[in-house]
């Protein structure tokens, strides 16, 4: 697998790599810079490459070398980029003298090695995954990726997105052999999963060009984008319009079309078998996603036990939210009550989704103001609160985030899930805000990105444990601040912190243990105050994305283990804000990195 779309698409853990041995000895402070610099060049330069060979990337970071061109998904070019990775390893390990390196370039240089080597020994798993389902997939996301990374500023951003609709049967077609290849090894989307999807691909080709009514989602975009270019005649714009026209009924049309028929055909062969565990080498491959995705040696059971443990501990300060508010009943009761009463919910209508996000904006622009309490460095990108695109909300997740363009071109966006706004309690506005929004991921994300002195594939990276780690702990520090005032609020941080216990349970229990999709639905159901159909839909991505949700509560329980232990250890002497400096400085790291970087600063203030 291409090792840059790796770091940057696929979520990825692994364990540091060893440095090679050599004879100890004393270096200059020249000797140190230059050997330091032909590190960091190779990196410069793999990377670089790396983005030459990624359209799509480039159109992530700005870049309008290629953006009328996507990405090659061919297994071919998997197996060229497998190769290109072995090449760079090899010329790291025996070019660069790793003793000579000054500490940063050091642990880039770790990093580095470790995750060329981790792609290399995952190669034999490229196929361990469903690339269209109802959480992400080609048919959705390259939508997406037109509507909200593809600018349109003049005539040649706009004749390049034509080239992109032009080529979605390319894509769609080199999709459709991959899934072929998957089924001949025997992995196969449960049967829940085509519904949804062919649902979505349906949704596409609804509206002109397609047939009569009001444009598609994407003519409605380009059309939108183009009709904002300024300097650009009006006889130009309708010809553009109309080549996105034939664009979209030559290229996206028959994309579509093929996809759904293959996948209607598919769902005849499809069973409700629902874990990892029927993949080949099932087991090994589950296990290898687990350390992962949390970057550490846990075991499926022991991770297990902490999810069951730390359920029962949130439920204990649940009862005593239940005792403040003055509740009369058990947990489940006020479960209940929580999932029914409507002075939890804004009303399904425009106005009550608008409410939503007025709210969550407040919420966000209210510790914009105190961030100065928590942090030493903070982002100078914008952030925005979106609704999600209504081609894809009913079968997106309630909320997520998507990052800054590094030039500032494109804010980070907070995206809420409004599709009923039954699923998104008042409650979960607050925990919700922080987590993907500030301090949380857009904290998290856009200060890598703008860090100086740090390779782009370190600025770039991306540690499931780390980021949903700090996603989550970043629930909790408003707690410390006083903030979550309304007890019902705080109930909603506590909401959320058990669903991401639960799913340590959920998505061991579903991949090692073999419970079905109903048996995830009930222990959900029993367990939190979610409502019918986020218990569904988290199981459902459980069954997709094996391991994927076991990263948030590790990682959090990692953060405060060690943000606790230089607390008992500094004192007086411990200071929240260059904790938290430790923490989001040095980019996304494995959490045994992380935990050698707090060390470090503990022991530097001894």
């Amino acid at each position: 697998m291409n090792h840059l779309k790796n770091v940057l698409f696929i979520t990825l853990a692994f364990v540091m790599a060893c440095t090679p041995s050599k004879e100890k000895k004393s270096y200059t402070l020249e000797e140190v810079a230059a050997e330091s610099k032909k590190a960091n060049d190779f990196f410069e330069r793999s990377f670089n490459e790396g983005l030459d060979r990624s359209p799509e990337f480039q159109t992530y970071l700005g870049i309008k070398t290629q953006q009328g061109e996507w990405d090659d998904y061919s297994d071919e070019i998997a197996k060229k980029e497998l190769e290109i990775t072995k090449q760079e390893l090899q010329w790291l390990m025996d070019s660069i003298n790793v003793e000579a390196l000054d500490h940063n370039t050091k642990v880039s240089y770790n990093l580095f090695v470790a995750g060329a080597q981790d792609d290399i020994d995952g190669f034999k798993y490229r196929f361990h995954n469903y690339p269209v389902n109802q959480m992400f997939g080609m048919h959705s996301s390259k939508p997406a990726f037109l509507i909200n990374m593809h600018q349109i500023t003049n005539k040649e951003d706009a004749e390049a997105y034509i080239s992109r609709l032009s080529k979605f049967n390319v894509i769609f077609d080199q999709l459709i052999v991959n899934l072929k290849i998957r089924e001949e090894k025997g992995i196969v989307p449960p049967k829940f999963v085509f519904p949804r999807v062919i649902s979505d691909s349906k949704n596409l080709l609804t509206g002109a060009p397609f047939e009569a009514g009001e444009p598609s989602t994407l003519l409605a975009d380009f059309t939108a984008k183009v009709e904002k270019v300024e300097d650009l005649p009006e006889e130009e714009k309708e010809g553009l319009i109309a080549r996105a026209n034939e664009a979209l009924l030559g290229g996206v049309k028959p994309a579509y079309e093929s996809l759904i028929s293959f996948l209607t055909e598919q769902e005849k062969r499809a069973t409700t078998d629902d874990g990892a565990w029927k993949f080949p080498d099932g087991e090994a491959f589950f296990n290898y996603a687990l350390k992962n995705t949390t970057t550490t040696e846990l075991t499926s059971n022991e991770i297990h036990e902490i999810g069951l443990k730390e359920v029962g501990r949130i439920h204990g300060e649940m009862k005593d939210i239940m005792a403040v508010v003055g509740f009369e009943g058990d947990l489940k009761d006020f479960f209940e009550f929580l999932k029914t009463d409507d002075q939890f919910y804004y009303p399904n209508t425009e106005e009550g989704k608008q409410d939503y996000l007025d709210s969550a904006t407040a919420t966000i622009n209210y510790m914009k103001g105190r961030l100065d309490e928590l942090f030493i460095t903070k982002p100078k990108a914008e952030l925005v609160v979106k609704r999600v695109e209504a081609f894809r909300e009913k079968s997106a997740g309630s909320a997520f985030y998507q990052s800054p363009a590094p030039d500032g071109s494109r804010p980070g966006t907070y995206y809420a899930n409004l599709a009923n706004t039954r699923d998104m309690a008042k409650y979960d506005i607050e925990a919700l805000a922080y987590h993907e929004g500030i301090p949380g991921h857009h904290m998290q994300l856009s200060i890598a990105q703008e860090l100086d002195g740090l390779p782009k594939f370190r600025k770039f990276g991306h540690y499931t444990a780390y980021s949903e780690g700090w996603g989550l702990y970043c629930e909790f520090i408003p707690k410390e601040m006083g903030l979550y005032e309304n007890p019902y609020s705080n109930y909603g941080r506590l909401a959320a912190e058990l669903w991401r216990a639960c799913r340590l349970v959920v998505d061991t229990g579903i991949h090692s243990k073999k419970w079905t999709r109903e048996e995830g639905i009930a222990y959900y159901q029993a367990n939190t105050s979610a409502s019918p159909r986020d218990c569904e839909r988290m199981v459902e991505r459980h069954i997709v994305m094996p391991s994927q949700a076991t990263a948030y509560k590790i990682g959090m329980l990692k953060i405060l283990e060690l943000r606790e232990g230089a607390k008992a250890k500094l004192g007086d002497q411990f200071d929240i804000r260059e904790f938290h400096d430790v923490v989001l400085t040095s980019g996304a790291v494995p959490l045994h990195l992380l935990e050698t970087m707090v060390n470090d600063w503990v022991a530097s203030k001894s």
